[in-house]
């Protein structure tokens, strides 16, 4: 659904008398709440989330994880050295929206983060360093910089790092849908995973990753994508071949010098997983992106480039790895000062399920 704004106006506050006061003092003590003292709250006319725009700087981020990683040990206990961003406006819940979690995870040189599962969806995204296996099921898959990496709920996964350097990724889930909804589990594994193979292709791969085609053997439609590793090399490649086709005059961008892809289930042809939607997006030097603002709400990451953020009427540089927030129906565009890439994911899958999904969009002034 489209609308042509993304702002709204105040309700209207009904007048009280001593006798309504009265009145709501005797909803209060039997538990009640009437609608007209509440619309407003309940249903505005647009979208007031709670969550901010918020831009996180990456040189700061990574400071803080490098530090953690020499105070702080990974094992049974804490599972996961992996440091939540903490949205200003949710009240110090380390949710980076009211239904995404972000976070950078930390893995020193031969260090390995225990087995478990969890009903949440996560993914790993990769922005510094090589030499990281994650194990899901048993399955050792390498971790490379650009790297996108989906972990579909309820599989068995742990980390090791099988060199003498140290890595940090970008962990996104839906961890606060989930924990609103109260649908989460979690369980332990194993405190090792008992396969330290280090192989270049992982089985999923070996299975899956052959585009426009599909083993005979799987053709029943998986929820989430039995894919567990999309190569940086695949996405580039895509990238460039999209921008090589609009200079040779043919539509193959979203908009002028703007190249961008999904990633999605090849079981399917949509989403990775049931609650996120992952892309990726390069803009060329001096393009932007439209002003636009959706329902729902998303995490960017920068990968590459540097550039312009205007988020919320408010202007921002962008650098390599930094993060920015954007809630639901604010208004942003990015400007690339040089080829800028993005690595980009939200909740949409739900809000289209929901029949929520809005979308307002106008060039940039």
């Amino acid at each position: 659904m489209n609308s042509s704004h993304c702002t709204g106006h105040d309700a209207p506050i009904a007048a009280e008398t001593t006798e309504l006061q009265a009145l709501y003092a005797n909803f209060q003590a039997e538990h009640l709440a009437p609608l007209w003292t509440q619309l407003g709250n309940l249903m505005p006319q647009t979208p007031e989330p709670k969550t901010q725009p918020h831009l996180w700087r990456w040189e700061r981020l990574y400071a803080l994880a490098k530090r953690a990683g020499e105070l702080v040990p990974v094992g049974r206990g804490g599972e996961r050295r992996a440091i939540g961003l903490a949205n200003p406006g949710l009240g110090g819940a380390a949710y980076a929206t009211s239904t995404l979690w972000a976070a950078i995870q930390y893995l020193g040189p031969h260090e390995a983060a225990p087995e478990h599962r969890h009903t949440q969806n996560a993914f790993r995204f990769v922005l510094e360093g090589e030499g990281v296996w994650t194990v899901v099921n048993g399955d050792p898959i390498a971790m490379r910089r650009g790297d996108f990496l989906p972990q579909p709920g309820w599989n068995f996964h742990a980390h090791r790092n099988e060199t003498d350097q140290p890595m940090a990724w970008l962990d996104g889930l839906d961890i606060p849908f989930v924990h609103y909804v109260n649908s989460d589990f979690f369980e332990f594994g194993a405190n090792q995973p008992e396969d330290r193979s280090t192989p270049d292709v992982s089985r999923s791969e070996r299975l899956w990753a052959y585009p426009g085609l599909r083993p005979l053997s799987r053709l029943m439609p998986h929820p989430s994508t039995p894919l567990l590793c999309y190569r940086w090399e695949h996405t580039d490649r895509a990238l460039v071949q999209q921008l090589a086709l609009e200079a040779e005059g043919h539509a193959a961008t979203v908009h002028p010098g703007h190249a961008a892809v999904r990633y999605v289930n090849p079981t399917t042809g949509g989403d990775v997983m049931p609650t996120l939607r992952v892309e990726f997006h390069r803009l060329l030097s001096g393009r932007a992106t439209p002003l636009q603002c959706a329902v729902g709400s998303a995490v960017v990451q920068v990968f590459n480039g540097s550039g312009a953020l205007t988020l919320a009427g408010t202007s921002y540089t962008l650098n390599k790895g930094d993060i920015f927030v954007v809630p639901s129906w604010v208004e942003w565009s990015v400007h690339a000062d040089e080829t800028l890439d993005l690595f980009q994911f939200s909740d949409a899958p739900i809000m289209e399920k929901l029949e929520f999904a809005r979308l307002a969009v106008r060039p940039p002034a």
